[in-house]
């Protein structure tokens, strides 16, 4: 079965190969409209493609996030409204959905780290709140940006870490229960936490209704995953398809929430995309960079220190678009959080994929010196 695979998934390559030289050629004879349905070809045979190797595998979903993303780009019309209906309409529910999933995959024992490992926690959820929305307000403060983009990157900042933050703990071979901990608290302090320090820090940029986007994330968030918690409780053990259909749910609301908001924001994204990509990749890198850090300087062991620096650096950028689509700002404030959605991705794959192959120092110890044993009993 598995050498059938490879030749196929190969194959796609090959395809995307052609697609690329095809938008090429049509955009250099001014197709521009067939160019981009070529181009998001490339995309979507490159995401089949890489499922077939094990590197690559971790990167399909975020390169497929490319390819609805590049038709959004140049047929934004699909994604703004269908009939009389708006698709920006879905965001809300869409983040609900997310958060039920999590809520349902969620206990009281999730948060029994706490009490096992305060020091861990702590750092984590406090490095998360002051290191990314400190960093947003600084790069917000030297760009040139328009203040309602501006607002988004400082939003993006104030945002509490992703779901996606746990995946690449675990293939980082961090600590995962530590990983899972710092996403549910920040994740239920949000409410608290975000408004206030969006009116703190962007409050000169826009307008902030700190108890209006309170009750707005308690919508988005709270409500949700109590429902999923309470659905855990009653149903545990008896909603294992719901497990298995979660994820594929949450990817799917993630990468058709930033496609609705690349589609909205399209003109403002042409203008200034090439600035705001560099913008955010660093907000990004040095997220990781300053969270990794903050371990270091309180002596907490490699393992955790990769974890805290995946929660900082990537963030809840569904939870930031559904903000931005409650204030009325969609196309400019959402914008940071759409781009920063898709790079976070690559990146996190890209480090996790890094760490992967290099164990945290006692496991490191422990298997040179097995390695060691074994090694010297050999005759």
């Amino acid at each position: 079965m598995t050498t059938l695979k490879r030749p196929v998934h190969t194959l796609f390559f090959a395809i995307a190969a052609v697609c690329a030289g095809v938008f090429v050629f049509l955009t250099m004879n001014g197709k521009h409209d067939t160019a981009g349905w070529s181009l998001g070809l490339v995309f979507v045979s490159l995401a089949v493609a890489f499922r077939g190797h094990e590197f690559l595998r971790r990167l399909s979903f975020t390169v497929m996030i490319f390819a609805a993303v590049v038709i959004a780009l140049y047929h934004p019309g699909y994604f703004q409204q269908w009939g009389s209906f708006k698709l920006s309409n879905l965001i809300i529910p869409l983040i609900q959905l997310i958060m039920f999933g999590m809520g349902t995959s969620m206990s009281v024992k999730d948060f029994a780290a706490v009490i096992r490992t305060p020091k861990g926690v702590v750092i984590g959820v406090l490095s998360q709140f002051i290191i990314m929305p400190m960093m947003g307000f600084l790069l917000a403060s030297i760009t040139q940006f328009p203040p309602e983009i501006a607002a988004g990157i400082v939003l993006i900042g104030c945002s509490p870490s992703g779901l996606a933050s746990n995946v690449m703990s675990y293939l980082a071979k961090a600590n995962l229960a530590l990983s899972i901990t710092i996403t549910s608290i920040t994740t239920l302090l949000a409410p608290l936490i975000t408004p206030v320090l969006m009116k703190l820090l962007a409050g000169a940029l826009i307008e902030i209704d700190v108890f209006k986007m309170m009750w707005d994330i308690i919508k988005m968030i709270i409500i949700p995953i109590g429902a999923g918690l309470l659905f855990n409780r009653l149903l545990s053990g008896r909603s294992k398809w719901l497990d298995k259909a979660m994820p594929i749910v949450s990817m799917f609301g993630i990468a058709f929430i930033l496609t609705i908001i690349t589609a909205a924001g399209r003109d403002s994204l042409l203008k200034i995309g090439p600035a705001l990509i560099v913008v955010v990749l660093i907000h990004n890198t040095f997220g990781y960079f300053l969270g990794y850090w903050s371990g270091r300087l309180f002596k907490l062991p490699e393992s955790d220190c990769r974890t805290i620096a995946i929660e900082v650096g990537m963030q809840n950028a569904g939870l930031a678009s559904g903000i931005a689509k409650e204030m009325g700002k969609i196309a400019t404030v959402g914008l940071a959080p759409a781009v920063f959605g898709p790079l976070m991705n690559i990146t996190g794959s890209s480090l996790a994929s890094w760490w992967h192959g290099r164990l945290p120092g006692k496991e490191k110890k422990d298997k040179d010196i097995a390695e060691s044993s074994i090694n010297y009993s050999t005759p």
